[in-house]
């Protein structure tokens, strides 16, 4: 028995020996490991240290104290690490490892550019964690060139090797010098970080409770603070693979769209500047974030900005917005929405319900504007086709060195939009109490011919106040008019498989006054009319033939108000005013009449126009043969009753 237990004891010490004396390989080869991926800085010009490395076999935990590393690269950031420890450590082979967790304590993170100015940015973290990490054993070794932009693509690169069910960052604190006397100097701090399901180079969801940050604002002799906090910022379902692609040095000729993000959110957002300057928003959401590899290309514009921070030259001007327009037709997204937006200055508080962008229009809804006169208040903006990259385009055309922008540079613009629409609008009418309301403002364009719409549409409907300093309106206030209100459809459009152009519809309602009614057709309208050049146009308008005329004119009071106003310049009765109207008119049509027969039906149809109100008259001309509108006008300028026997007229008068 002695033996058997001698035996034992004899065993255990061994077995205990060979435990700790595996344990101190282990720990040996962990510390060489580690010693390897620092070495791997060293080599390429940088500095790294580290303090005590230990690792616990039986839970297979590696802590390494004091890390320190400097790279050779000055664009990249000096890391200081207090302690990282990871638990569960495996590694399936030489390229790769895994861990049940990682904790990370103590994280400071310096930066410091010199050009193209002095900047010089600090993070503080006090703890990451990590859990079901995998990542590989060594950094991608590829060279930098010292840009920012190679800077990204590289921490790009490394994130795409890494993986993470998630990682936690309680908070960052980050402070930013920009130098003494340059605005831009400030301190942020991000709370309650948190990333889900990292899987090489995707990211299921990434969170923050809360950015709040302190900004320098501060001109020559105008020092000024700007501080904002932004709460519930949220990312889905990113995708790095794209940008890797159109950050790469020898470009992408990628042409297709490759979603970024699925949305990008926030709860709310404040900034407040001057003081008694507050801005505040509820919240935004940006759905479908794409990139285009081929045209998003930020390092072409950086490079094209001087590196001495000088101003552009204007040809340099007009290339960066080129680029920039590239860049813009390199990115979409599909949805956004803004909510509400409240302003507060000292001059009052405005509010903006909505920013709505869907596909290629953007609208601004429920805008409350203080102005000093009074408030202005309106129900909706829309801009149609609205595209960031055409603007741009259309921006850069009209900057010519030395030349104001040409007509047809300035025409371009019809190419950037396709639309707009004005709703629900009350203001104030210059200094006085009234109000001008307006339903609907709404124009559209298209069917460009050159810079030049061949169709277009105009639709009004408002109510404004009469002027009494305006002399042309005297009457309208004399008759106790004090309001107009107009209701205007205006469309034409160009035919040109036909050669016709026609304005129709052609309505304009006067509200108390009078509804009129218009249909012009012109025939033989060739491509070439359509253009900025005065004299091409000329030349090209010379083939333009008339067409037909229809005019009709629904009395709503107007002819009251001329009889009115006749009786007081004559003081005469209104009766006797209408009658002498009626008897000026006949008399006048027949002389008219003398050269041309049809015309006695026109003037007797104004005539009874006049003698009875509320009536509706109605007017039509037909050209009689060919008949250039260039010579009509001529006609028209000269001698305009010659001009009207060129029509058969049709009139008429009716309740």
């Amino acid at each position: 028995m002695k033996r058997i237990m001698v035996g034992l004891v004899a065993l255990l010490v061994l077995g205990a020996g060979g435990w700790f004396g595996f344990n101190l390989y282990v720990q040996h080869r962990a510390t060489a490991d580690v010693e390897a991926a620092f070495e791997q800085v060293r080599s390429g010009g940088g500095k790294a240290s580290h303090g005590k490395i230990t690792f616990e076999l039986a839970s297979r935990t590696l802590t390494i104290e004091d890390i320190n590393v400097e790279p050779s690269q000055p664009r990249l950031a000096n890391v200081k690490i207090a302690k990282v420890t990871a638990v569960g450590l495996r590694q399936p082979d030489d390229a790769r490892f895994s861990a049940d967790s990682i904790e990370v304590s103590g994280v400071e993170v310096a930066f410091a550019y010199t050009e193209p100015s002095k900047l010089k940015a600090n993070y503080k973290i006090p703890q990451i964690s990590a859990r079901d990490f995998s990542g590989p054993t060594r950094a991608d070794g590829t060279s930098l060139s010292g840009s920012i932009v190679d800077m990204y693509r590289f921490m790009l690169t490394q994130y795409a090797t890494v993986s993470a069910s998630s990682i936690v960052v309680p908070t960052v604190a980050v402070n930013v010098d920009a130098g003494s006397g340059n605005p831009g100097s400030g301190d942020y701090v991000y709370s309650g970080l948190s990333v889900q399901n990292v899987n090489r180079g995707k990211i299921e969801t990434a969170k923050t409770d809360r950015v709040a940050y302190s900004l320098d604002l501060a001109q020559p002799g105008k020092p000024a603070r700007m501080t904002g906090e932004l709460s519930g910022l949220a990312a889905y379902d990113f995708d790095a693979t794209a940008v890797r692609a159109a950050l790469e040095q020898q470009g992408s000729t990628d042409d297709s769209f490759h979603k970024v993000y699925r949305r990008v959110s926030a709860n709310s957002y404040v900034v407040t500047t001057a003081p008694g300057v507050r801005v505040q928003v509820d919240g935004f959401t940006f759905d479908d974030i794409a990139i285009r590899p081929s045209k998003f290309r930020p390092a072409e514009i950086i490079a094209l900005v001087p590196a001495d921070g000088s101003t552009p030259t204007q040809a340099q001007s007009r290339d960066i917005m080129a680029k920039v327009s590239d860049f813009f037709e390199g990115f979409q997204i599909g949805k956004v929405e803004i909510g509400k937006q409240t302003v507060e200055t000292p001059q009052g508080t405005g509010r903006l319900n909505a920013v709505k962008y869907d596909q290629d229009r953007i609208a601004l809804e429920g805008l409350v504007m203080p102005l000093p006169q009074g408030q202005i208040k309106m129900e909706s903006f829309a801009l149609k086709s609205f595209s960031a990259a055409k603007l741009m385009r259309w921006a850069a055309s009209l900057r010519t060195p030395g030349q104001p922008p040409s007509p047809d540079q300035m025409l371009g613009l019809f190419r950037v939009l396709e639309g707009a629409e004005i709703k629900g609008v009350v203001a104030p009418y210059k200094n006085t109490r009234q109000l001008v309301t307006i339903d609907t403002i709404s124009l559209n364009w298209g069917q460009l011919v050159g810079s030049i719409p061949s169709k277009a549409n105009l639709v009004v409907k408002m109510v404004t106040p009469t002027d009494p300093a305006n002399p042309a309106q005297q009457p309208l206030i004399m008759a106790g008019v004090d309001k107009l209100a107009i209701d205007l459809d205006l469309g034409a459009a160009w035919t040109e498989s036909s050669g016709a152009f026609a304005l129709a519809p052609a309505t304009i309602d006067l509200g108390n006054l009078a509804t009129a009614q218009a249909r012009l057709a012109l025939a033989n309208v060739p491509r070439g009319l359509f253009t900025a050049d005065p004299a091409q146009a000329m030349g090209q308008a010379a083939q333009v033939e008339t067409g037909a005329f229809e005019l009709s004119l629904r009395d709503s009071g107007v002819v009251d108000l001329v009889v009115a106003q006749f009786s007081r310049m004559q003081n005469v009765s209104r009766d006797a005013a209408r009658g002498a109207i009626v008897e000026m008119i006949r008399a006048q049509g027949e002389r008219i009449a003398a050269s041309n027969l049809d015309a006695r039906t026109a003037v007797d149809a104004l005539a009874g126009f006049v003698a009875t109100s509320g009536q509706t008259l109605t007017i039509k001309l037909t050209p009689l043969g060919k008949l250039p509108l260039l010579q009509l006008m001529d006609a028209l300028n000269s001698e305009p009753i010659v001009a009207l026997a060129q029509f058969r007229i049709e009139a008429s008068t009716g309740l």
